[in-house]
Formats: C-alpha cells, structure tokens, sequence
C-alpha cells in the first residue's frame, strides 16, 4: 500500500470525524443515494457515511479505501448497526476489479490521480456497471484553487469543465451539475458530478 500524502491527509481527517461521529451525508452523497440499489461498490468511500447509508436502505455494499482510519472506522460501525457493508482496505490506483455491480459510486477520489489514471479508472469502473445500473461519479475541475491535500509528485486531475458527462457518451445521463464551495484563504473547489444510467450501447 503506497501511503502518498493525500493518503494521509485524509487518514488524519477521517481520524477525526470518525471520533466525532460526523456522520451526516455531504451534498454530493445525497445527490447518489436515491440512485442506489442491489450491490453497490463505493470506490473511494472514506469514512463510508454513503456505504452505510446505501446498507441501510437495503443495499449490499462493498466499500474500498487507501485509508487505514476510514476502513477501520467501518467495519466498526457496521459490525456494530449490522449492516451488509463489506469494508477493504486497497491502493485504488492500481485496482482490478473482479465483478459487476448495480450501482457504482465513485465520489470525490479521481482527481487524486495522474490523468491518465483517473481516465483509466474511469472506464474500468464503468465496465463494471452491469446494464441498466447507475453509475455516480465527482471530480474536481479546472477552475480549482484549493490545491492543498494533493501530493504533487504523485501527480492530480483537474478534469476539463463537462469533460466528465462527455465520457458518458451513449449512457443516460439522470444528473449532471458543477457545485463551487468557497474554501479559507478566499480559494475555491470547483466540481462536475454526473448520474448516468448504463444502457446496451454505452461505451
């Protein structure tokens, strides 16, 4: 496991909101949730408020993370509310998947990655999509500022602005919007969020 300092910036975070009990959905996480049914991956699903969310309504839930806080901190809470979430710590720059899930989320991690993995990533975990299923997916986008939780020598995405739904060409697009937050220190996060439906022509 390739601990790079995102990585570790957000194990500190998770650290925290795990110990405070943070867990109400983000807005992005609430966009995902009435989308969600039968086995769902949350690639990327820090500290899983989603993943147990999703478990609760029903959902079988597989959750992946490169942080060890988040996983621990899930498996303890499903164990503890008996929920069908199955917690694995893994390197998701280098991960292959081995099944086909009705829904995949992907909130908040591609742009983590050099581009040419994010995009890589990208279709892979939409080949896992079985036909008919959801996919859900957020990135950061050009316009950003707030670069501080990326290790620059790994390398980061900033996706082009509705680059994002373009690569859902022949899919279904349910939702596609750009959210801006204003950060300290008068900088911004800019993202592109897209709900898409896979049909028997998706690329």
């Amino acid at each position: 496991m390739n601990f790079n300092r995102s990585v570790r910036f957000f194990d500190i975070q998770f650290q925290q909101q795990g110990r405070e009990g943070q867990h109400q959905l983000n807005p992005f996480e609430q966009t995902a949730l009435p989308y969600l049914q039968g086995r769902v991956l949350d690639y990327g699903c820090g500290i899983g408020n989603l993943a147990c969310a999703a478990a609760g309504l029903g959902c079988s839930v597989l959750a992946l993370d490169a942080s060890p806080a988040a996983i621990e901190h899930i498996g303890q809470r499903a164990a503890a509310e008996a929920l069908p979430v199955q917690a694995e710590l893994a390197d998701l720059r280098d991960y292959a998947l081995k099944q086909d899930f009705d829904a995949i989320v992907c909130i908040g991690l591609l742009m983590f990655f050099d581009c040419a993995s994010a995009r890589r990533t990208l279709a892979m975990l939409q080949s896992h999509v079985r036909e008919g299923g959801i996919a859900v997916v957020n990135v950061l986008i050009e316009g950003t500022t707030y670069l501080d939780m990326f290790d620059r020598e790994q390398g980061y995405c900033l996706f082009a602005p509705g680059e994002l739904e373009s690569r859902f060409a022949g899919w279904d697009i349910l939702h596609s919007g750009r959210s801006d937050f204003e950060v300290a220190g008068g900088l911004n996060k800019a993202f592109d969020t897209v709900v898409a439906r896979k049909g028997a022509q998706a690329c």
